[in-house]
């Protein structure tokens, strides 16, 4: 038992900080709320009330692609910037294949921000 003494001890902190961070915020924070606080903030697009349930309930308006595109635009890019890590780590035990490689695919990289700049990906009109 005395093994788990101290995770138990961190677990222990840690609920009474999230309890204690939560009435704290409950004292300390604003009472008074408007229309434009309470309102979902997504996007910048302004939210429209629906009808939920009915034969005219509405699934959900359309969402613009630039967002989603822009998202994969960064998750693409953002996951390519991180296979360089371990490269930069290890770079002087792999030797001048590695070198080849990484030049290639640094390369292919750019071809690709090269190819999403020119048709208007990055730019956000």
């Amino acid at each position: 038992m005395t093994l788990y003494t101290p995770i138990l001890i961190l677990a222990a902190l840690a609920a009474a900080f999230a309890v204690v961070s939560v009435v704290a915020a409950r004292l300390v924070g604003p009472s008074r709320y408007n229309r434009a606080k309470l309102e979902a903030y997504e996007c910048g697009i302004e939210p429209v009330d629906q009808p939920v349930s009915g034969p005219h309930a509405a699934a959900g308006q359309r969402f613009p692609i630039k967002y989603y595109l822009t998202a994969m635009l960064f998750i693409v890019f953002d996951i390519e910037i991180v296979f360089l890590y371990p490269w930069a780590v290890a770079y002087d035990r792999l030797g001048v294949f590695a070198l080849v490689e990484m030049a290639l695919f640094v390369a292919v990289v750019f071809a690709a921000y090269a190819y999403v700049w020119r048709r208007g990906g990055l730019s956000w009109d």
